[in-house]
């Protein structure tokens, strides 16, 4: 499970069924146009008069899962009826389009589906599956036959079904028409009312249009349909971070991560919540929880190193970037996280290597510039600081006032004391006691270096 979204939720469709006893057979259909996985099943209906025995036993061979034998028999019938007309002809297309859907033939599905919906129009499974493969092959005809399907009754599970079918066309619609679609959810609630799944997927809808408290309305009606969904938990602190309000999202991530101790997700979203509460120790358990149930994830790895290094725990934080850098040595932010590490446990010519390596793959970068200055300076490599910090001045930005005064010491250091002169006092222009420490330096210097007057 993601961290910060929950799984999509799944909609089934329906299956056509004559003769057979109650027993559902499932065909999936991947639906593109869907972030969910669709489902048809069969509707259960009393033989029609007359009906060719061909068709029993295609539907015989469906449930045993002999497709090919079903598309044969299914064949031979309907060519018995050309013309479309006989009362058992919808029922021997839609289990041929049943059949080819099983078989991975999305267009003739959709063809025969068209047939048996053509044969008779007020069928609920006929128009579902229509819509759900039409969805699936990203043809706008899909909302026709979705909403023609609300208006249908089912044949078995009549409020299930019509649940379903509103599902479907909702989340069909959610991007062009998401009051249409909100509104379709609320329809399928009604019909489902013990089904916290159109009140997640309304959630859903409403964060991503930033109506965060209706979207905290859905997850709280779905959180007490079901009060172990972590979906509708997950939805709920995703709501409570994006409006700060962080203290409430803490508690219902110690819940969920107490029932869902396996689930590195949600101890990963639990540590974002305490690190952005300062909890810094307890943030680092819980990113080390995730990890060991998810070694492999790089990114919680990173967010771990960094903050590993926020918390000052500058050793553990070496020790991450370094591992990370393994695995992705051309990184220059790991680069610069790894010298950052190593110049605040004073390990300066290291810390100088990684800055370098930081600006050579990264060279409009003007932080890495900087940080080369500082860390070529505690190595008393001043010819170098100075040349990071030229190469800094080169890019567009405006240079920070601190860097003149690094400069301006290196050349001090070299006994360069015009050059360093001029930047002691271009840095007390532009410092306006912003660094009194280094103010009270550069003044003191520059009464050392400049001639008497």
């Amino acid at each position: 499970m993601a961290s910060s979204r929950f799984t999509r939720i799944r909609v089934t469709g329906v299956r056509l069924h004559s003769i057979l006893p109650k027993l559902l057979l499932a065909c999936s259909i991947a639906a593109t146009a869907f972030p969910q996985t669709h489902t048809t099943i069969r509707h259960y209906k009393e033989r029609v008069d007359d009906q060719p025995p061909e068709i029993a036993q295609a539907e015989d061979a469906i449930q045993k899962s002999d497709f090919a034998t079903a598309e044969t028999l299914l064949k031979k019938v309907l060519d018995k009826d050309p013309g479309n007309s006989q009362p058992w002809a919808y029922q021997a297309w839609f289990d041929l389009g049943f059949t080819l859907n099983a078989l991975h033939r999305t267009d003739d599905s959709i063809a025969a589906y068209r047939k048996s919906v053509a044969a008779k129009p007020d069928v609920f499974e006929s128009n579902l599956n229509l819509g759900l493969m039409l969805a699936r092959a990203n043809n706008p005809e899909a909302e026709q036959f979705l909403r023609a399907a609300t208006t249908l009754k089912p044949t078995d599970h009549v409020e299930e079904g019509q649940a379903r079918a509103w599902l479907a066309l909702a989340r069909l619609i959610e991007n062009k028409k998401p009051e249409d679609a909100l509104q379709a959810y609320a329809k399928a609630s009604e019909l489902t009312p013990k089904d916290p799944e159109p009140h997640l997927s309304a959630g859903l809808l409403l964060e991503g249009q930033k109506q965060f408290s209706a979207a905290e309305a859905e997850y709280k009606q779905a959180l007490t349909l079901d009060p172990h969904s972590t979906d509708a938990a997950i939805g709920l602190t995703n709501i409570y971070m994006k409006s700060g309000r962080l203290s409430d999202a803490e508690p219902l991530l110690r819940k969920l991560a107490a029932d869902r101790a396996d689930d590195a997700g949600i101890h990963l979203q639990l540590g974002r919540v305490l690190e952005a509460q300062g909890k810094k120790d307890k943030a680092i358990a819980e990113f080390q929880a995730a990890l060991k149930l998810s070694p492999s994830d790089a990114a919680a790895q990173r967010e771990l190193a960094d903050l590993f290094a926020d918390a000052g725990k500058h050793d553990l934080a070496e020790a991450a970037y370094r591992k990370l850098l393994a695995a992705q040595s051309n990184d220059p932010e790991l680069h610069r996280g790894l010298g950052k590490a190593l110049l605040l446990q004073k390990k300066f010519p290291e810390a100088q290597q990684e800055f370098l390596a930081a600006v050579r793959l990264k060279r409009d970068s003007p932080n890495a510039y900087v940080d080369l200055a500082f860390a070529a300076s505690e190595n008393k490599n001043y010819d170098l600081a100075i040349r990071a910090l030229n190469g800094r001045a080169l890019l567009n930005d405006e240079m920070p006032a601190i860097c003149f005064f690094l400069r301006a010491s290196a050349y001090d250091h070299l006994r360069d004391y015009n050059q360093a002169a001029l930047d002691y006092h271009h840095f007390l222009d532009v410092a306006k006691g912003k660094y009194p420490d280094q103010e009270w330096q550069a003044t003191h210097r520059l009464i050392a270096i400049e001639p008497k007057k």
